[in-house]
């Protein structure tokens, strides 16, 4: 199968993990819309969807499913969500399409974290894919210099790129993620920085991995 196709699969079956008469959290990026496609066959068996960027938003309404503030909603059972990379403790990171914070604070209201992506995000040690972080345009030089100070990362900014919060995005690269709760931790203590794109703290509950013999799912 294709990427896509892997990526429609592991959508579909994210359906499963709906708790039907609930809000339902719902993440951004190419496998969660999918995922979003196959959620408007329920559309009336759920009662909505808190979404964690504009372009979900859009694609949710389009299908008819209702979409509430986070501030409308105190706890929801279930967030899907892809991510960029995925190592065997469910740590994540994410970020790829910019719209990590909000996705945060959506993964705070939830009880569980799905995680749906193709077996390529799959990885031992996470870090070959750039770490995305979000922060104020003006601390962007000051965050990029000690990335290279206290990490040895190169941290460049995301050209043409304004988060929907209306930051700006780095990408670090070289970085090996051995310990993401403790940076995580740290980074996010950062002047400047809005939020890291490791989710480490709001790990995944579960991963529905999209593979050539199937949908793998993956439990931590």
């Amino acid at each position: 199968m294709t990427q896509d196709e892997l990526k429609a699969l592991v959508g579909r079956a994210a359906l499963e993990h709906v708790v039907h008469g609930t809000v339902v959290g719902v993440g951004t990026g190419s496998t969660v819309n999918h995922f979003i496609d196959a959620l408007a066959t329920l559309r009336s068996q759920v009662a909505g969807a808190v979404s964690s960027s504009d372009k979900s938003t859009e694609r949710l309404r389009a299908h008819g499913i209702r979409v509430l503030d986070a501030a409308e909603v105190e706890r929801i059972p279930v967030y899907v969500d892809g991510a960029d990379e995925i190592d065997p403790r469910g740590h994540m990171i994410k970020g790829g399409g910019a719209a990590l914070t909000r996705e945060k604070i959506v993964a705070d209201l939830a009880e569980r974290f799905v995680c749906i992506a193709d077996e390529s995000k799959r990885v031992e040690v996470l870090g070959r894919f750039p770490l995305p972080v979000e922060v104020i345009p003006m601390a962007a030089a000051q965050v990029a210099r000690r990335f290279a100070s206290a990490y040895g990362g190169s941290a460049r900014v995301r050209e043409g790129v304004r988060t929907d919060n209306g930051q700006c995005i780095l990408d670090v690269h070289g970085l090996r993620i051995t310990d993401p709760l403790a940076m995580e931790t740290e980074i996010n203590q950062w002047p400047g920085v809005v939020t890291v794109g490791i989710f480490a703290r709001h790990r995944a509950s579960l991963c529905l991995l999209g593979t050539a013999q199937g949908v793998v799912t993956l439990r931590y």
